[in-house]
């Protein structure tokens, strides 16, 4: 199969590594045009230096604070203190972003994860900080659909480019990213064009046994893709188009993922059509709970107005 996005769609952990980076993924290596995403873990005292060429990015804390230090194409220095969270499932975390053509380096006082998706820009806005404090938490579906959002990079509450990006977090049994849906036709108001980027963490369970989860997606005769991934924490896979979901968590292990979209919209729009043979699913969650335990981390609050 040829085209964009064609190539390797699962990445299990380790597999995109690349020097420090256990997982690096530039739009080349993926093979489409826009989205990419790095991970790295630092020791205590650790630090990486990196620059961002052609794109935005931001630096999102997966467990642990940080301190991140840039200079962007004038240099003009800047830091940025990123206090974080011991993991992704206890809450949302400050971030920081960073425009193309920035040299920055994010170290490390007590160690930790950090993750850093990343879209092809076009534009240059300002390196700037957000707390954990602003992002917005949702809950979405009901029942064994219920999910927890954080729209820490969504087009209706942080400013980029190109860039969407949020988390996804999965009470253990409970299936998310569903009903199945895509984004990869232009429809103006309706669907936009994305690729999208999973990638996963695991809750332990009980005895600290590590856990799995599994992702789905799936095309069209004209448009074939056929994914069906057992996912352990550190793998991504890669959604160049067609639908996808369910993202299931298996019992007794809730599941994480972080989502990074980008397309070629002159605004970042994240518009979706559900897979018809499935779309009747939302309206089954009329009269549902919303799972009981939920929220994960912390209260909802909506953003601060001036976040944008």
């Amino acid at each position: 199969m040829s085209g964009p996005g064609s190539g390797r769609r699962h990445w299990p952990a380790g597999s995109a590594a690349a020097g420090p980076w256990s997982v690096s993924l530039d739009p080349e290596r993926a093979g489409w045009a826009y989205t990419g995403l790095r991970v790295v873990a630092l020791p205590p005292g650790g630090r990486i230096g990196f620059d961002t060429g052609p794109d935005e990015v931001i630096v999102l804390p997966l467990a642990g604070s940080a301190v991140l230090r840039c200079a962007d194409a004038s240099d003009v220095d800047r830091t940025m203190e990123l206090v974080g969270r011991p993991g992704v499932f206890a809450g949302t975390t400050d971030f920081g972003y960073l425009p193309p053509g920035t040299r920055a380096e994010l170290s490390s006082p007590g160690g930790g994860r950090y993750a850093l998706p990343s879209a092809r820009a076009r534009r240059r806005f300002p390196a700037r900080y957000a707390p954990a404090g602003g992002v917005r938490v949702e809950l979405r579906g009901a029942g064994t659909c219920s999910r927890q959002v954080h729209n820490f990079a969504t087009p209706e509450t942080f400013r980029t480019d190109r860039l969407i990006a949020c988390e996804v977090l999965t009470p253990d049994g409970n299936w998310s990213s569903y009903p199945p849906h895509k984004h990869d036709e232009e429809r103006a108001g309706a669907e936009a064009v994305l690729e999208e980027i999973y990638y996963f963490e695991v809750g332990a369970g009980p005895t600290g046994t590590p856990g799995h989860g599994y992702q789905r997606v799936y095309g069209t005769a004209a448009r074939p893709i056929e994914v069906l991934a057992e996912v352990r924490s550190g793998d991504t896979v890669l959604v160049p188009y067609g639908w996808h979901g369910p993202s299931i968590a298996a019992p007794g292990h809730p599941l994480y993922y972080l989502n990074a979209m980008a397309g070629p919209a002159e605004e970042p729009a994240w518009l979706i059509t559900d897979d018809p043979a499935h779309a009747w699913v939302r309206a089954s969650w009329a009269g549902q709970p919303v799972d009981p335990r939920l929220p994960f981390g912390r209260d909802l609050r909506p953003p601060p107005a001036d976040l944008r």
